[in-house]
């Protein structure tokens, strides 16, 4: 289904076309026509799916409208982690290029000055807030922050935000919320403990599970349990094996992205370029 076909704002199609999106992912041509009805929703859909502009589109869409106040907290994002918010952000940015809608992302482990640009985003009513459970947590329990008027509420990833213990912190920021929200949970995983979140929070939602996908044929998945110490010593032994001719390594830290490269660079290979996340 091409993105034309949905009941999308001129402004909302205008910036998928400048980012050159036109076709729906399974997630976004479910996931889109239950939002933009109001209904609360819980979807299983693994990353990588086109889960962000999912729940991005439809809000933005009923924002762009013009029927929502502009100098308040509308919609929250919860995100697990730094990282996952400021690509969300990120995205927030394309899609509302072409709209008045105001965002803010909400992070910790940075510096004095983004804290005070968090609050001055927060205490003027950011139309979009994009945040991680314990920044957000912050800044309320410095009495500035209004979340009486959010109308739309939505967690992403949320296995993983109760997995890194944040159920308590949800629960004290949904405490804030008005009850009459639509809310939005999406989750690579459906165990016991996120249908537990889902039926204290959400109201009669919509359900979307998507088939995990596969890896192609000729694809070979390998695991390896390690101790930290040892991963270096098995990324350099997988090297010394076969050097296929385009590689990509992800890690988890800015440190280690130095450390493999210093290493794979003392190998003899040609480490073009490390990126990571500032």
């Amino acid at each position: 289904m091409k993105f034309s076909e949905l009941e999308l704002e001129e402004s909302v199609l205008e910036a998928l076309d400048a980012m050159r999106f036109d076709e729906c992912t399974p997630i976004q041509e479910q996931a889109i026509p239950i939002i933009l009805e109001g209904k609360d929703l819980i979807a299983v859909a693994q990353t990588g799916t086109g889960k962000t502009a999912a729940f991005l589109l439809p809000v933005l869409n009923k924002l762009c409208k013009g029927e929502h106040r502009q100098d308040v907290i509308n919609c929250v994002v919860m995100s697990p982690t730094r990282e996952l918010a400021q690509q969300i952000d990120q995205q927030m940015e394309g899609f509302s290029y072409f709209m008045p809608v105001s965002s803010v992302a909400v992070y910790g482990g940075n510096d004095g000055s983004l804290f005070e640009q968090q609050k001055k985003g927060l205490s003027l009513g950011a139309d979009v807030v994009i945040a991680t459970p314990g920044r957000l947590l912050s800044h309320l329990n410095l009495g500035y922050v209004d979340l009486s008027h959010v109308s739309y509420f939505i967690l992403d990833e949320a296995d993983r935000m109760l997995d890194m213990g944040f159920f308590d912190d949800i629960m004290q920021i949904v405490k804030h919320m008005p009850k009459e929200r639509q809310t939005i949970m999406f989750s690579a995983t459906m165990p016991a403990k996120i249908q537990q979140l889902a039926n204290t929070i959400l109201r009669n939602p919509s359900e979307i599970k998507l088939a995990v996908s596969k890896p192609a044929e000729k694809i070979i998945q390998a695991a390896y349990v390690c101790y930290e110490r040892q991963k270096l010593g098995i990324v350099q032994h997988l090297f010394e094996q076969e050097v296929p001719e385009k590689v990509i390594v992800f890690v988890s830290s800015k440190i280690k992205v130095k450390e493999v490269t210093r290493a794979l660079k003392m190998k003899k290979l040609n480490v073009v370029r490390a990126v990571y996340n500032s």
